[in-house]
């Protein structure tokens, strides 16, 4: 017994590393080759797992409800509160243009209303992950169409609370007097909602104060883990699904000085859960429906790309985007993403969906995902193209003039941020490039532009639109990179300045004769310190 089940799990890990890598290494998200992992494993290709693993369905739903502690630990209330116009006007268009064509053609094709919903309700969700990693790397976090997309997505993450809670309902799971029934789960829904604002209250001004200075990492990862486990209980007997529960106790956790902590602690086990959770979906996958009706399901894909793209576009729209740039956008958001699953999942566990409509979902969202990376890529590129967007009246800039000058900041160590920060203070615009996210996170919240990626590579520095920019500062760790980013830069923008931070002062000639303007080095300021340091105890 344990043994099989050991065994299922190496199965699984293996088959999942080995797909996602190969998916990532073809441009992918690694979620397709999780879910064709499974698919591969599972009784419907080489049967390598058991159909009737239920250690394995364990680990999978422990996976999905980590999925939904991670999306409730980095929802901001006070990013919502900013972005509120966007949320309300742009994410409850979306999910109606989406979603009610979707249910309706699903019903005319002979699928019970209730499964309609849910499906429609998946269909409409996007992968928030995904085209937020897009927008970091393409610095448009910031921008007007960045901050309404981001708006759309994080009312989808809040749309799924509701959804979920409708899947007892329409599976027919309360019997006897339905209406008290549903009034019940009403009044407890409502009654938890005001318990989580209250203990995340309670958590912010005294509970994290206080683990924050006990300063034991232990302490931190039990209290999370306790808090997890025990909403997802205090969930289940009021009656609501464990999966709100776990979104609630992201949420409890979340905006306090334990919240970054936390988020890293729980990483390894979101993870590794998390590639459980896609693998088991995927097991459930059966083959041989593609073979049945091939052509009902291209058809359906790109009917769901078509709806998706135009409910996005027109909800953008909506929000006060050109029509050029909303329809970019809503290429952007034209793939089923990962609560997509995590809803069906649900319905599939209460009978609501068949497993023939669960099978034909789990085709059409691979087939998005698939499509996923060049969508992104065409959609942000077409945005980019028009600059009209920038201009917008309502945006943070409050209608300023425009800044006097622009400036690029390349490696956000001490020295970059210290850079940055005076450029801003100069009234500068201030576009920062860095190769990782983390790194950058913290000033896209602030309004800056942000550029994730190697500034080596010329289509990194075309999105800081470093051809048409007069000052780029760059501060990297190493001599050699800053000299190849000194010669790409210059390629693309030879009239721009540039100031360079280096290590050691023997690097200087050669950064020169690359064609840098100023050349700070470590080495000779240190010198002149020390120096300088030695005369005043020298005079004393």
């Amino acid at each position: 017994m344990i043994l099989g089940f050991v065994y299922d799990v190496f199965i699984v890990l293996v088959a999942g590393l080995t797909f996602g890598v190969a998916a990532k290494r073809l441009g992918f998200s690694m979620l397709v080759g999780y879910l064709l992992a499974g698919a591969l494993i599972g009784h419907g290709g080489l049967g390598l797992v058991a159909e009737d693993a239920k250690e394995i369905e364990h680990l999978a739903r422990a996976g999905a409800l980590l999925l939904l502690f991670a999306i409730g630990i980095e929802f901001s209330l006070e990013e919502l509160v900013r972005l509120a116009r966007y949320f309300l006007i742009g994410g409850s268009i979306q999910m109606v243009l989406v979603a009610a064509p979707t249910a309706l053609a699903c019903w005319l094709f002979g699928v019970s209303w209730q499964s309609a919903l849910l499906i429609g309700g998946a269909t409409a969700l996007s992968s928030t992950v995904l085209v937020y990693r897009a927008l970091t790397e393409w610095g448009e976090t910031a921008s007007p169409q960045g901050r309404r997309a981001i708006g759309v997505l994080l009312f989808q993450d809040v749309a799924l609370v509701p959804l979920i809670l409708l899947v007892p309902m329409l599976s027919g799971g309360q019997q006897g007097s339905q209406t008290w029934a549903y009034l019940l789960l009403t009044l407890n829904t409502m009654l938890f909602v005001a318990a989580v604002l209250a203990l995340r209250k309670v958590f912010t001004r005294w509970v994290a104060p206080m683990l924050s200075n006990l300063r034991s990492v232990e302490s931190v990862i039990l209290f999370a883990l306790t808090v997890l486990v025990g909403f997802c209980l205090g969930a289940n007997l009021a009656g609501l699904p464990p999966a709100l529960g776990a979104f609630a106790a992201g949420l409890v956790l979340s905006g306090n000085r334990l919240t970054d902590q936390v988020d890293a602690l729980i990483l390894p086990y979101r993870e590794s859960f998390g590639v459980v959770f896609f693998v088991s979906l995927g097991t459930l996958l059966d083959l041989s429906v593609l073979m049945h009706g091939p052509f009902l399901l291209i058809f359906g894909l790109l009917a769901v790309l078509v709806v998706k793209v135009g409910g996005a576009t027109v909800a953008l729209r909506a929000t006060g985007l050109p029509w050029r740039c909303a329809a970019g956008m809503g290429l952007a958001l034209a793939q089923l993403g990962e609560l997509s699953f995590v809803l069906l999942s649900e319905g599939l566990h209460a009978n609501l969906i068949s497993q023939l409509n669960y099978n034909q979902m789990l085709f059409v969202a691979i087939g998005t995902l698939v499509l996923t990376p060049q969508l992104l890529k065409y959609g942000l590129q077409w945005t980019r193209r028009w600059p009209s967007a920038d201009h917008l009246a309502e945006e943070h800039r409050g209608g300023l003039p425009p800044r006097p000058q622009e400036a690029i900041v390349i490696g956000l160590g001490p020295i970059g941020r210290q850079a940055a920060s005076q450029l801003e203070i100069m009234g500068t615009d201030v576009c920062l490039i860095d190769l990782s996210p983390v790194n950058l996170h913290a000033y896209a919240q602030q309004g800056f532009r942000t550029v994730s990626g190697d500034a080596r590579d010329p289509e990194v520095l075309g999105r800081a639109d470093a051809a048409q920019c007069r000052l780029t500062i760059i501060c990297v760790p190493e001599d050699r990179i800053a000299s190849q980013i000194v010669k790409t830069l210059h390629r693309l923008n030879p009239t721009c300045i540039i100031i360079v931070r280096c290590r050691y002062h023997s690097s200087t000639l050669a950064l020169q004769r690359a064609g840098v303007h100023t050349v700070v080095s470590e080495e000779a300021e240190a010198s002149r310190a020390l120096v300088r340091l030695l005369e005043r105890m020298r005079s004393s």
